[in-house]
This record gives structure tokens, sequence and C-alpha cells, in this order.
């Protein structure tokens, strides 16, 4: 039975109880001489019996209707009160009940709504919490398992690979004619032992890119260029102007930087480098320049990870990142990001 159905019977109810009161108490004070007259007088047509009866049911119905539309409205309006907190929904609190206890209840509804809302915040930061601590101890797996593989990959393959170099040249050296078939095939092992080296370190590099940590983006960018320069046969020249820069800026540059080095001394063929770091115009710009074979860089920016994640990271810092190259001319890459009170938020 619904709230409509139960106030209209009950209306009635309480209708019928007072209407044979008030009849008994009529009738104890002015007695009816003929009870006939209940049924020979007629008010509408009806006998004045049969209209008090009526007049007492539609009383009831019409006294129950109001009271249960009234009842359904406010109790429809608690329902999506709790249907919004169900939903996770902040409810719409209404003051304005004509039931003190519902007001009361809407409050409280509004009150669970809050708690609720704080658990799952404080849930959502636990598990987020959680998330990035294990994503933190994976990655510090990650790099502990890198560093170890390019000690191994320096300390022996990198070390062999050095080895066979100064022996193939000992031996192209000691063979005086250079135009025989074996002098050529000798010649061919020294260039593909060579490149080899340049792979081997473009992938120590990758490996074990050198951390910034306490220094700033030239102290690393210096020390990246002074190590490169003493380990490969390539002329690498530098020019660094002092910039304060946010960490985050200057991490995704190194990363740049050392992807774009990976990349020159895998696939270049390059004899020097060199690299300009200055701010000019309210613009940082990164420069990397070589001169080595080239590429097509339309379809290598399709296919290539490396050139994706240099884009992306450019991206990320606000800036822009341009690369030209031509065949047998050489590639230049460049980063340029907008200075952004830079110096004043270093230590945010």
């Amino acid at each position: 039975m619904n709230i409509v159905t139960r106030q209209i019977a009950a209306s009635m109810g309480v209708a019928f109880l007072i209407g044979l009161v008030l009849t008994v108490g009529l009738f104890f004070s002015f007695p009816l001489n003929n009870w006939a007259m209940l049924w020979e007088t007629k008010v509408m047509d009806l006998p004045f019996i049969l209209f008090y009866i009526s007049l007492i049911v539609l009383i009831g119905i019409g006294c129950g209707l109001v009271t249960g539309l009234s009842w359904k409205r406010q109790l429809k309006e608690i329902s999506d009160e709790l249907y919004f907190v169900e939903q996770g929904r902040p409810p719409s609190s209404n003051e304005n009940y004509s039931v003190l206890e519902l007001t009361t209840i809407s409050k409280q509804i509004v009150r669970v709504h809050h708690q609720v809302s704080e658990q799952t915040k404080l849930s959502q930061k636990l598990a987020n919490d959680k998330a990035e601590d294990q994503e933190k101890r994976i990655q510090e797996m990650v790099v502990r398992e890198r560093n170890r593989l390019a000690r191994e990959l320096h300390d022996s393959v990198s070390q062999q690979l050095f080895a066979a170099s100064m022996l193939m040249s000992a031996i192209t050296e000691s063979n005086g004619d250079e135009d025989t078939s074996s002098a050529k095939q000798l010649r061919m092992v020294e260039s593909m032992i060579h490149q080899s080296q340049l792979e081997m370190r473009a992938l120590l590099l990758h490996l074990r890119p050198v951390p910034l940590h306490d220094k700033s983006l030239q102290e690393g960018i210096e020390e990246l260029l002074v190590e490169l320069s003493q380990k490969v046969p390539m002329k690498v020249k530098w020019k660094l102007e002092p910039i304060p820069l946010k960490k985050g800026i200057e991490d995704h540059l190194f990363r740049i930087l050392q992807e774009s080095v990976s990349n020159t001394l895998r696939h270049a063929k390059a004899n020097s480098l060199e690299v300009l770091l200055i701010e000019r115009d309210g613009l940082l710009i990164l420069r990397i320049v070589d001169d080595g074979v080239g590429f097509d860089v339309e379809a290598n920016k399709a296919g290539s990870y490396g050139m994706n994640n240099m884009y992306e990271r450019a991206v990320e810092v606000g800036g822009s990142l341009k690369v030209i190259s031509l065949l047998n001319k050489g590639t230049r890459l460049e980063v340029k990001i907008p200075m952004l009170n830079a110096g004043g938020e270093q230590g945010d």
C-alpha cells in the first residue's frame, strides 16, 4: 500500500469516526420523533442519510488525497537525495519540508555524503600513493638493472671491441699492399668494428645516462660532452650559457640531448658535433648540429620512437622541436622553450 492510499484510508477512517461522534451527539441533543425522516428528507435528490455518508466519504478522500500527495512529494525528495548519495553526487539539501523530522533527515543525508566523499578521497589518495610507490620501486629496480648491464657490457664487450679494433689497426698498418682483396676485407672488418664501438657507446648512453642530480643543466651537458670527446673519434664543441631553469625543464632538455647524441653515434657517421645552449629574445635554445650523412626527417618521424620521444619531451615543457637534415650534409636539431619566470621559480 503506497502512501497516498494509506492516507486516504486513514482520512476516511477519521472522517467516519468524527461523523459518527457528531451524529450520536446530535441525536442525543435533538432526538428524532420519526427516524423515517432520515430517508424521506432529500438533499440534492438524495436521502439525507446517504448524502451525509457520501459527504463524510468525500471529505475523507479529499483530505487523504491532499495529505498523501504532500507526503509522497516530500518522501520523493528524500529518496532523490539518497539516490544522489548512492551515485556519489552531492544531494540538493532542502530545508523547506513541512515536517521538521524530514528536514533533520535531509541534513543528515548531507553530512553522510560529506563523510562518504572524504572517505572516497582518502581511499583514492591511498591507492594513488600505493601505485606511485610501486612505480617508484619498479623504476629503481629498472635503473639498477640497466646500470648492471651497462657495467657488464663496458667491462666485457666494449673492452673486447676496443682490443679487436687495436688489433685490426695493427694488422692493417703491417699489411703493405692496400689494394689486395685481403687488405680491403681487413679494412671492411676494421670499419665494422669501429661502427660496433659507436653502437656500443650509444647503447651504454641509453642504459646508463648521466644523471643530473644536484648539477645544473650546463654542468651535466659539459660532463657528458667531455666524456664523449674522450671516447669517440669525433670533434666535439659546445657553448653553454649559465641559465637558471626549473628541474623539470632541465631534465627534459638533458634527455633530448642524450637521445640526439645517441642517434648521432649510431647513425650519423659524423666527424664533428656541436652543442649550443643559449637564451635569446625570451627563448631558451638548445641546438645540436652534426656533419653526418643526414636522413629523411618526415620518414624518420613517423617510425622512430626516439624522435617521437624528443618531440613529446619538448611539447611537455611548452616548447617546440625542429629538425633539419640534408643527405650527406648533416643534421640540425633545435629546441626552443619560452622563458617564463624560470629564474624566480627555480627553487619552487
